[in-house]
């Protein structure tokens, strides 16, 4: 087991035999659960054992509500700096990356992942350093857009935008004292949306690289949201926004 995962949670271990079963070793069920039909269906394709344990055994295994459903996987692949050119290369459409500046909650990271993949983002594009990475937490949050949406750590972030500037998106950053609110820029081109860290937002140096700064209306007492409910408001108006395009030609 040292050199494997577990990934729990009956929609990431469902979306891991569905989209990577060969990273998948064995899948384990609490004893007295009810079989899941299709997890299982998937498991005798890909030719992964299925074996059961107690309960209470798999409580001490992993942090979190798992279901009855844990699998040993090879460990998660995050995405190099190369593979954005690869990802562009091959965008239908004007392509939606979703940047996370040092979020560092995992169930942050999660929610952010599902929420990119249900808004059609291409990546969603994280620092190497002091950030959130993929573990079993995130899949668990993500409910299976882990394995889908990949997530791409970069060595320099300001030096990862000035590439993607260079190929023609336009990065849009997220900050309270902004002058323009989401719903009037345009984010039907090739955009970057960029988010800020929780609590400090974004960095001096990505808010330079920034074209745009942004902010969402506040009509209440509270001065900012949390940073997955932020990204799912600005991804989902970069959605309406495309979409209502597309209905328009």
């Amino acid at each position: 087991m040292s050199d494997l995962e577990r990934v729990y949670g009956l929609h990431a271990v469902e979306a891991l035999l569905r989209h990577h079963p060969k990273r998948v070793k064995q899948v384990w069920l609490a004893e007295g659960r009810g079989d899941p039909r299709v997890l299982l269906e998937l498991a005798e394709q890909a030719r992964v054992r299925v074996g059961q344990c107690e309960r209470r055994e798999m409580d001490a295994w992993v942090e979190g509500v798992h279901q009855g459903v844990v699998a040993e996987v090879s460990p998660s692949q995050v995405w190099g700096e190369a593979m954005l050119e690869e990802l562009l290369d091959r965008a239908e459409g004007p392509p939606l990356l979703l940047v996370l500046d040092g979020v560092t909650d995992p169930h942050n990271l999660g929610a952010c992942l599902r929420t990119a993949d249900a808004a059609g983002a291409l990546a969603v594009i994280v620092p190497k350093d002091k950030a959130a990475t993929l573990n079993a937490t995130v899949r668990k949050v993500a409910c299976g857009a882990a394995e889908v949406v990949p997530l791409v750590a970069v060595t320099n972030l300001a030096r990862s935008l000035e590439k993607l500037q260079q190929r023609g998106l336009w990065v849009v950053g997220t900050a309270g004292e902004a002058e323009q609110v989401i719903y009037a820029q345009d984010l039907t081109g090739p955009t970057v949306l960029v988010m800020g860290a929780e609590g400090k937002g974004m960095r001096r140096l990505t808010r330079e690289h920034c074209d745009f700064l942004v902010r969402l209306p506040m009509a209440g007492s509270v001065s900012s949201l949390n940073v997955s409910v932020a990204t799912g408001v600005c991804l989902f108006e970069a959605l309406r926004q495309r979409q209502a395009a597309t209905s328009r030609n």
